[in-house]
């Protein structure tokens, strides 16, 4: 008699609903982190893809066949997983208007469902970047940027006005690094008005590690901005159960795809359930 996995569904009236969830969503690397094959992405979707909301390019993945990433995508989407961008192509975007306008088409045709700005490292002018979440929400694409804690001073702002819209003459770029996380939020808030869908929250200087994790600026992220409009990465195991302890299951979360089942239980656990009820009986025999 063969074993087989059969996982539980969630029900309506739990915390967190089925997919396509706008909260409690867990994002995951694509292969690139961990070179493990399409096939076993295809086995990651088939045993937990009821756990994973989406898939992010990242790691260099622009360098990757359009074959592949197109094969990678259909097989996502089967699973009612959506694909974020990522740094897939994302060097494009700092060539002006009419790259990223080919760029969100390139996008469109291979099967992504967001493009992902590298707020920090693409060093474009916020005002430009505003625009660029404009361009894409009216191809019909989610924006998700993305934002470190630590700017180069060259990214305040100088005092005096700012109209939206108007163009910032960029200042040199200065490697004297000063944390503000009040000046995040500020741009955060700016592009969510502009039409952002949600903000990723690298994990470098907030949470790569449980022990140094930054609980202050987590708060007040998530007071400003919302846990349903951030995203944050949780580097390890230990770290994800932190944030589910802290923020409970409607927390979202960018993880690797080996902590996919432990995530899962951790929110099922903050609901009152245990392994067993989140995973179903978790060796049936057939």
């Amino acid at each position: 008699m063969a074993a087989s996995l059969r996982w539980k569904s969630f029900f309506e009236e739990e915390d967190r609903p089925e997919k396509p969830r706008i909260y409690g969503v867990t994002e995951i690397r694509s292969p690139q982190y961990s070179l493990f094959s399409q096939n076993v992405l295809e086995d990651v979707f088939e045993t937990m893809g009821q756990f994973v909301d989406g898939l992010k390019f990242s790691g260099g993945s622009h360098s990757l066949p359009e074959s592949y990433i197109q094969k990678v995508n259909d097989m996502a989407h089967r699973h009612n997983v959506y694909i974020s961008t990522g740094d897939w192509g994302e060097h494009q975007l700092r060539k002006g208007p009419s790259a990223l306008k080919h760029y969100i088409e390139e996008c469109k045709r291979l099967g992504f469902d967001t493009i992902e700005l590298d707020a920090g490292s693409l060093e474009i002018p916020e005002e430009a970047l505003l625009r660029y979440v404009h361009m894409i929400k009216s191809a019909g694409l989610k924006v998700k940027p993305q934002f470190a804690v630590k700017f180069d001073k060259c990214d305040i702002s100088l005092p005096g006005s700012r109209a939206y819209g108007a163009y910032t003459v960029p200042r040199p770029r200065s490697y004297d690094y000063v944390e503000d996380v009040d000046l995040l939020i500020r741009k955060a808030e700016r592009f969510l008005e502009a039409g952002a869908d949600m903000i990723m929250i690298d994990a470098e200087d907030v949470c790569k590690r449980a022990e140094s994790l930054r609980a202050d600026i987590i708060a007040k992220i998530i007071g400003r901005l919302g846990v349903e409009k951030t995203m944050f990465e949780a580097a390890d195991a230990r770290t994800a159960d932190w944030f589910i302890s802290q923020y409970g299951p409607k927390v979202n979360l960018f993880v690797n795809h080996s902590q996919v089942v432990d995530l899962e239980c951790l929110r099922g656990r903050k609901v009152g359930k245990n392994h067993m009820s989140v995973l179903g009986s978790s060796f049936r025999l057939l």
